[in-house]
This record gives C-alpha cells, sequence and structure tokens, in this order.
C-alpha cells in the first residue's frame, strides 16, 4: 500500500486517524501496532512473518543483554545482529552469490526465485539499533513486546524509512502529547511529500518511460534522460520521506 495510493489516502489514512484520536491513551500502541501490521499485510501478506520473527528475536536479546555482565553482553549482542542480518542477506544477496559462483566456477546453478520483501532493510535495521541501544545502555531495554514491536513495524517509517534510532523515540513510545498546530504541520509535510511524489516523480517518470519506447537514440535525448531519471531518484525519495515525517508528525 502506496502512501500515495487511494486506498491508503481516503480509506487507511482516515480510518487510523479516526481511531486513534478516539481511543483512550492506554490502547492507542496496540491500535496503531494493528494498522501497522495490517498495512504491512496488505502489501506482503506471506512476508509478515519474517517482520514478525525479527522482532522476537530483537526483543529476547534485548532481554538477555539487559541481564548478562562484562563479555555475554557483546556476545548477545552480535548474536542478534547475526540472527536479523540473515534474513536480510538471504534474501537480498543469495542470487548475488550464486551468479558471482557462476562466475568464478563456470558452474550452472539455477537463480532463486526469490522475492525481496517489502521495508526488510528498514524493519531489519530499526531492530539492530535496539539491540545496539541496549547493549550501550543508552536506552532502558523494552519488556513490552508490544511497544518493541510497534517501534519496529510503525507504517509511516516502514516502506521508506528513515531509520529512526530508538533512543529517538524510546520515550514517545511510552507517553506522548499531541497538538494542534503538531498535526497542522505534519498534514503540510505530507501535502508537500505527496506533491512531490505524484506531480513531480511520476511526471519525469512517466517521460523516463517514453524515451525507453522510443527510437530516438540520440545522445541530447541520453542526456535528458539522464537529468530525468535522476530527479524521478530524488523527488520519489524526498518524497516519501516528507510523506513519513508528515505521518509521524500527525
Amino acid at each position: 500500500m502506496l502512501f500515495s495510493s487511494l486506498t491508503f489516502l481516503f480509506a487507511f489514512l482516515p480510518v487510523v486517524l479516526a481511531v486513534y484520536y478516539v481511543l483512550p491513551s492506554k490502547v492507542k500502541n496496540i491500535w496503531l501496532l494493528a494498522a501497522s501490521l495490517f498495512f504491512y499485510f496488505y502489501g506482503e501478506p506471506k512476508y509478515l512473518v519474517i517482520m514478525l520473527s525479527v522482532i522476537t528475536v530483537s526483543y529476547i536479546f534485548g532481554l538477555l543483554t539487559d541481564k548478562a555482565k562484562g563479555k555475554m553482553r557483546l556476545i548477545l549482542l552480535w548474536a542478534s545482529v547475526l540472527l536479523n542480518l540473515s534474513a536480510l542477506v538471504d534474501f537480498k544477496y543469495t542470487n548475488f552469490f550464486i551468479s558471482v559462483t557462476n562466475s568464478v566456477f563456470n558452474t550452472e546453478i539455477g537463480l532463486l526465485g526469490i522475492a525481496l520483501p517489502i521495508g526488510i532493510s528498514f524493519f531489519t535495521f530499526q531492530s539492530i539499533s535496539y539491540n545496539i541501544d541496549v547493549y550501550r545502555k543508552d536506552a532502558p531495554v523494552q519488556k513490552n513486546p508490544l511497544n518493541l514491536a510497534l517501534y519496529v513495524s510503525l507504517f509511516p517509517q516502514l516502506v521508506a524509512g528513515p531509520i529512526v534510532r530508538y533512543t529517538d523515540v524510546e520515550r514517545e513510545l511510552r507517553t506522548r502529547t499531541h497538538s494542534l498546530d503538531g498535526f497542522a504541520y505534519g498534514i503540510r509535510r505530507f501535502a508537500v511529500g505527496l506533491g512531490k511524489k505524484v506531480l513531480l516523480a511520476n511526471s519525469f517518470g512517466s517521460f523516463c518511460e517514453i524515451f525507453r519506447e522510443s527510437d530516438e537514440k540520440s545522445t541530447l535525448f541520453f542526456w535528458i534522460y539522464a537529468v530525468a531519471y535522476s530527479l524521478q531518484v530524488y523527488f520519489d525519495f524526498s518524497g516519501y520521506s516528507d510523506m513519513a515525517i508528515g505521518l509521524g508528525k500527525i
């Protein structure tokens, strides 16, 4: 589910915000977690278990690291990092390693039909950030698994980031205040990001599509294509970042 999609703008987001602001404080996090898990399930239903597994690993090793002493703390940190990275490496680099092996040893190992789960880099590094902060004692261990799951899976940053350190949001997971000014700022930031995505990035993307289908391949056309593609990537990333930040302020 993309932030710029009609489903998100006119169904998911209004319902999430409306229910969130009428719920008592004690259950707001539960509602946000349920909405975030649904958001991910809507786009990647079969990979939801991967994200939940990463969260579980981080939660368990966070508790163990907090209680451990001396070198055992570092061992537990490395164990949690390697376990969390294993899923990312498996999905992202398995075919790359197979290709390198085929090239070096002249083998014919078939590539695997592995699809990269949406947001796996973001929720993996968010989880690692938590374990590192607990190891460094920069933040207290999170004993409520729902709060940790919310930190890792919160839908505004799940698809396009940015990656947020656990220490930066640990207090807000427990208690936070809302204001009309903050809400208005969030709406403005989201609208700016939506404009970058829909009006600019998509327009440059349409031009790039025309180029790929065109028979005209002059030097000038290649330069125009390169500039258009660069601007598409920039406004795509910048737009999603603005929308994510705006949603966080709302």
